[in-house]
């Protein structure tokens, strides 16, 4: 009996994509996603079936400025693989490099910490339609949103930013960095943490807006977090304006 174990080797691929067009990251039936082009793409140069292993997943219409995703091969790559790789997939996805790494390095597990933004424009703004949320006649209270987004750092509990139907083994994250920043009419929300739950940054983004519109009040917000409900945070902002900016290893 031979139980000789198959060597592989293992690339990672960093790449970029304008969500727009695509049902998020994940494979899934009768919708077109980034990690379907991927395996196309790849599969197509190494002629062999490749599936690729993302770092996470973004939902339908997120975009990605840095994503890191690992697949397996029997042998080493050899020419331009990252040119072949850009001249089949299209324009909307870029590959920016491909690299070897050791065999047991993960694109998921691996992951330290990952980064959002989330652009929020305030006004009208047709070259940025699909990359922010248009506000166009209300004031926000900065000042108000960055109290409560402080707030965030102290608790590991984010079940009230979750999917009410999602299957994870806990609601905790632990946040780093939870912040708003304003250059001209761009409200720009930075967050970093060591994982997210699904939909939790829109839902975030949603209620620290209410914040700044004045709906609820900073203490109100912490009080949401606590209640551990979705029904009490607010609406879950458009993905258009949500960005998948960083990821550390």
């Amino acid at each position: 009996m031979n139980t000789t174990k198959t060597k592989f080797l293992r690339y990672f691929i960093e790449l970029s994509y304008n969500g727009k067009n695509y049902h998020g990251w994940q494979i899934q039936p009768d919708a077109i996603s980034v990690q379907e082009k991927m395996n196309y793409a790849i599969s197509t140069i190494l002629q062999e079936k490749i599936e690729v292993v993302g770092a996470g997943r973004t939902d339908t219409g997120v975009h990605a400025i840095q994503m890191f995703a690992h697949f397996n091969v029997n042998k080493a790559l050899k020419g331009d693989v990252i040119f072949k790789l850009n001249s089949i997939l299209p324009n909307d996805i870029t590959v920016a490099k491909v690299f070897l790494v050791a065999d047991e390095y993960h694109a998921r597990f691996n992951a330290l910490s990952r980064s959002y933004e989330y652009r929020i424009w305030l006004g009208r703004n047709p070259f940025l339609l699909d990359f922010s949320w248009q506000i166009h006649s209300q004031q926000l209270d900065l000042q108000k949103m960055n109290a409560a987004a402080r707030l965030l750092l102290d608790y590991t509990n984010f079940q009230t930013f979750s999917k009410v139907k999602t299957e994870v083994y806990t609601f905790n994250c632990d946040v780093t960095e939870a912040v708003w920043k304003q250059e001209g009419n761009l409200l720009t929300f930075y967050i970093s943490a060591n994982r997210f739950l699904r939909n939790m940054v829109r839902a975030i983004v949603g209620t620290l807006v209410d914040v700044g519109l004045g709906k609820i009040t900073v203490e109100e917000f912490r009080a949401i977090i606590e209640s551990k409900n979705r029904g009490n945070a607010g609406l879950s902002v458009p993905a258009k304006g949500l960005f998948l900016t960083q990821i550390k290893y």
